[in-house]
C-alpha cells in the first residue's frame, strides 16, 4: 500500500507541469524514503531526475517499494482539477492497476476523487556519475527563464560562458545576435532570491539547444533559485532545489560545433 498526503497540493501540480513537455510517460519509483523519477526525453537528448522526500509530505506510507508507470499528460489533466489550496492525497495498492487522486478543499466542503490507470513501462536507471563541475552559477529562477525566452527569439543555440566577469548567455541567428551577462552579486543589499553566486575553478564556454533550456525553465514556479553546473565534455546540470521537499534536476549534453 502506498499513500501520500500533501497539504500544499499545488506543489505536485507544478512538478508535473515542469516534466510533461519533456517526458511522455515514466515510472515513479516509490520507496520508504520517498518518490523518485528518472527519464530521458522522447528524443533521448536530456535526462530528468526528480526526488520527492518522504519527510516532505504531511503523511507518507509505503509498505513495499514499487514502480508506478504513469502517463504524465494524463496525470497533468487530472491535476488540473486540483485547486490552488487543495490538499492532495495519492493512493495505490501494492498489486493494483491504478493510482487514486483525492483533492480536498481547505475547509473540507469539496472533495474530488479521480482514478488513473497505471502503465507497464520498461525503464532503465541511469547511473548519474558524481561530477566535479568546474563552474557553478546559482541565480534567480525567474531571471533564467526570462533569459532563455528572450534569447530564443534570435536563435536556437545559446553559448554559456562563465568567466571572471560573470556568466554570459549569447545567441546568434539569421535575425542577429544577442548577449546577456549576469555578474556575481552577493551583496547584502540584494534580495536573496535575486543574488547571483558564481563558483568557478576554471572558465567554461559551452553551447546548448535553447529549446531544452526553455523546457527546463518551466520548473521556475517550484522555487526561487536555480543552479547551472558546467564542465567541459559533460552534460550541463540545471538543478532546482525545492525547499523541504526535494529537487528536480535536468541534464543536457553540450552541442558540438558541427551539429546543426
Amino acid at each position: 500500500m502506498f499513500e501520500a498526503r500533501l497539504t500544499k497540493g499545488e506543489l505536485i501540480k507544478k512538478v508535473i507541469e515542469a516534466l510533461k513537455d519533456l517526458v511522455t510517460e515514466a515510472n515513479f519509483d516509490i520507496s520508504a524514503t520517498g518518490i523518485q523519477l528518472q527519464a530521458m526525453d522522447s528524443s533521448h537528448v536530456s535526462l530528468c531526475a526528480l526526488q520527492m522526500k518522504a519527510e516532505g509530505f504531511d503523511h507518507f506510507r509505503c509498505d513495499r517499494s514499487m514502480p508506478l508507470g504513469i502517463n504524465l499528460s494524463s496525470m497533468s489533466k487530472v491535476l488540473k482539477c486540483c485547486n490552488k489550496d487543495d490538499i492532495v492525497t495519492l493512493k495505490a495498492e501494492d498489486d493494483g492497476d491504478s493510482i487514486n487522486f483525492m483533492f480536498e478543499s481547505k475547509d473540507q466542503d469539496k472533495i474530488s476523487d479521480f482514478e488513473l490507470k497505471l502503465m507497464d513501462i520498461d525503464s532503465e536507471h541511469f547511473g548519474i556519475p558524481d561530477t566535479d563541475y568546474k563552474a557553478t552559477v546559482t541565480m534567480s529562477a525567474s531571471e533564467f527563464t526570462r533569459i532563455c525566452n528572450d534569447l530564443s527569439i534570435l536563435g536556437e543555440t545559446v553559448a554559456i560562458s562563465v568567466g571572471k566577469d560573470g556568466v554570459r548567455f549569447s545567441v546568434s541567428g539569421e535575425m542577429g545576435t544577442g548577449n546577456m551577462t549576469v555578474r556575481d552579486n552577493t551583496s547584502s543589499d540584494t534580495k536573496e532570491a535575486d543574488r547571483v553566486e558564481i563558483d568557478m575553478e576554471e572558465p567554461v564556454n559551452l553551447n546548448f539547444a535553447l529549446r531544452y533550456l526553455k523546457s527546463f525553465a518551466k520548473a521556475a514556479p517550484l522555487t526561487d533559485r536555480v543552479s547551472l553546473c558546467l564542465s567541459r565534455d559533460v552534460p550541463l546540470l540545471v538543478k532546482y532545489e525545492i525547499p523541504e521537499f526535494g529537487s528536480l534536476s535536468y541534464y543536457l549534453a553540450p552541442k558540438i560545433d558541427d551539429e546543426s
